[in-house]
């Protein structure tokens, strides 16, 4: 590796550093509001629907709370406003009319509008149309990474959102706030869930 790639790494590890308080807030601040008295910063009201619905879609509520449940739309809403700079903002917006157009042109409604079997033929085009995500260590993709596309980059920050909400991270995984001593040579069948911290 050279010394420009490094300092770009640095800077990008940095970056995602400073960045992470400022997420968890706007999650916390998503907790306090009630959906029916919810009107987003930056989406309007059919993008929002399509952001839920995608959410409810990808994360349904089952014996476990739903994207929805937590809010993770919301949250969505508030990074799109007050973290996506004007360039992303827009781009997001022709990416979600792009969506919502061809949900249009295959099924002749849009994505919100439609019944659950041809939401997943939708989502199962999407996948096999997008690129994959790299492994990674420490957040930095290994090997030069293609492009994942809107839709996966969308669902990976609705799988940020719903790990990253209380209700998941107290109730649905192992919580310990202050972990105890390391201890190395535990069978997997008595340690149980992933722990959220």
């Amino acid at each position: 590796m050279d010394r420009r790639s490094a300092l770009k790494r640095t800077g990008l590890m940095a970056g995602a550093a400073l960045a992470l308080p400022t997420a968890l807030s706007l999650l916390q601040s998503c907790q306090n509001e009630k959906r029916p008295d919810w009107k987003p910063e930056f989406l309007t009201a059919s993008e929002a629907a399509l952001v839920a619905a995608l959410v409810d879609t990808v994360l349904p509520r089952t014996e476990t709370p739903g994207g929805l449940d937590v809010k993770a739309d919301m949250f969505m809403d508030k990074v799109f406003a007050r973290v996506y700079d004007p360039e992303a903002r827009e781009a997001l917006r022709r990416e979600l009319a792009a969506f919502d157009s061809r949900c249009i042109d295959e099924y002749g409604e849009v994505f919100a509008e439609l019944g659950d079997t041809d939401r997943a033929s939708v989502l199962k085009a999407e996948e096999a149309a997008g690129g994959k995500f790299n492994p990674g260590v420490w957040g930095t993709a290994v090997g030069e990474q293609e492009p994942v596309g809107f839709y996966r980059n969308l669902k990976s920050m609705m799988v940020w959102a719903y790990f990253s909400s209380e209700e998941i991270g107290r109730n649905v995984l192992s919580y310990d706030p202050i972990p105890g001593a390391f201890q190395g040579c535990i069978p997997l069948s008595d340690v149980g869930n992933r722990w959220s911290l």
